[in-house]
């Protein structure tokens, strides 16, 4: 008997399996940076890129959302779930009469489930948001420095300081070696003086999850194209400023996991399609000097393609002259229209609730803004994103190295909301709403 209960007291021992612990999280976001970008580097091109390859676990590329373009990616890499359940549709908000000044999605309030941001908070962890989508306002985010402006002056750096943690921009200045308004941009050098921002908090307040977004890349790649001399020039940057914020993370937190992430792809372009004059000519769209006056069905840019709003989803006139004109403007290849989807196949790919049709350009083609004129014209841009996901172009970037991630693993091609139950795994919280599953 006293050897029955001995082996009974010690039989849990043998075959009970300790959880994993949890470690902080760094996940850092490079705006616009394709997935072949870094899986087709070559040495000695990208150090810190290829070494994290090597050290953990790379996709050969990311299924993004519809749209892919910036926020609506950015919510569901923290969320889990596309954007017809987190509610960011777009990066700009539906403005058809222009009221709200092009203001784009910047507000937590605005996302409609829990976020990694909510769940650390929940457990009484640190968070830190550095520029990252939608977080305006975030009662979740410790150390809190969102991505917003107004005016494209200087004073926006007053604007982001309203809006960010108290104090915290008076830390960064005492703390990082650079300043503020350093940090506020689209340019090499704002990176470079975020990442630096971002290094001295995570080291001052140790957060157990950290997004940092980078954005200078999608500036360079509208600019100038993607795989242009400029854009690898700034992808060969971003590797040393990323190392630099790594290094500093690991210092201060030795078992963070290093989360490398991107948005969408891109590519190159030569043309708008200018579809709100198209629907003024048919009459969907009444103008009056230069400005929409009133509307009945109406485009909405997201880039590389268009969403069609209906003001009454229930006038079945309105959506039949809106469907005979998307039908006619995609028979003719000279207009640049690739396909026309309806608002059941909008749902099955997670796109905004708010999209009756959904218009997706061809290659070498984005949406244009121009609501008078000609229907195709000349784009100043050499190259954008927004297009369906299913177009490989547009496929993004995901390597994560670590404490429990194995070492040289081909994850394959990814969906984007399998990251957020990666990282919640890893962080040991919960995120109930999501639809992805950890990688691993």
């Amino acid at each position: 008997m006293r050897k029955t209960i001995l082996f009974l007291l010690a039989a849990p021992l043998w075959s009970w399996t300790a959880p994993a612990s949890a470690h902080p999280v760094l996940m850092i976001s490079i705006d616009g940076l394709r997935s072949k970008d870094v899986t087709e580097a070559r040495a000695p091109s990208l150090p810190v890129f290829r070494k994290l390859m090597a050290d953990g676990a790379t996709a050969d590329g990311v299924r993004d959302m519809l749209p892919s373009v910036t926020y609506p990616n950015h919510t569901t890499l923290v969320t889990g779930v596309a954007p017809a359940l987190h509610g960011i549709a777009g990066n700009l908000t539906f403005d058809p009469l222009q009221k709200n000044m092009e203001g784009w999605y910047w507000y937590a309030e605005d996302v409609k489930v829990p976020s990694l941001f909510d769940a650390v908070h929940a457990k009484g962890g640190v968070t830190l948001g550095f520029g990252w989508p939608a977080t305006a306002g975030s009662l979740s985010i410790t150390d809190n420095i969102p991505e917003y402006w107004r005016a494209y002056t200087a004073e926006d750096a007053k604007v982001v300081r309203a809006v960010s943690t108290p104090g915290l921009a008076e830390r960064i200045n005492k703390l990082s070696g650079t300043s503020f308004a350093a940090t506020l941009g689209v340019t090499v050098q704002a990176d470079q003086a975020r990442a630096k921002a971002a290094a001295a908090l995570i080291a001052a307040d140790h957060p157990q999850f950290s997004a940092v977004h980078l954005s200078s890349l999608d500036e360079t790649e509208h600019e100038n194209g993607p795989g242009t001399a400029q854009s690898r020039a700034n992808i060969e940057a971003l590797d040393t400023i990323v190392g630099e914020l790594i290094a500093a993370a690991r210092k201060s937190q030795p078992d963070v996991v290093v989360a490398l992430v991107s948005d969408h792809g891109f590519a190159p372009i030569s043309h708008d399609v200018n579809l709100v004059s198209a629907f003024a000519d048919a009459g969907l769209v009444q103008i009056e000097k230069g400005k929409v006056k009133s509307w009945q069905a109406m485009p909405w840019y997201q880039a590389g393609s268009d969403i069609i709003v209906l003001k009454k989803r229930d006038d079945a006139a309105v959506k039949e002259k809106t469907n005979a004109l998307l039908a006619k403007l995609a028979a003719d290849p000279k207009n640049g229209v690739a396909s026309v989807v309806d608002r059941a196949e909008i749902a099955k790919r997670g796109g905004a609730k708010e999209a009756d049709f959904w218009v997706n350009f061809a290659p070498g083609y984005k949406g244009g803004k121009a609501i008078t004129g000609s229907l195709v014209t000349p784009s100043t841009d050499k190259g954008t994103h927004g297009y369906f996901p299913d177009w490989p172009a547009m496929r993004s970037t995901f390597v994560i190295a670590g404490p429990g991630v194995p070492a040289g693993k081909n994850l394959g091609e990814i969906d984007m909301c399998d990251i957020a139950p990666t990282l919640a795994k890893i962080l040991d919280v919960k995120l109930p709403t999501a639809t992805g599953k950890p990688l691993f």
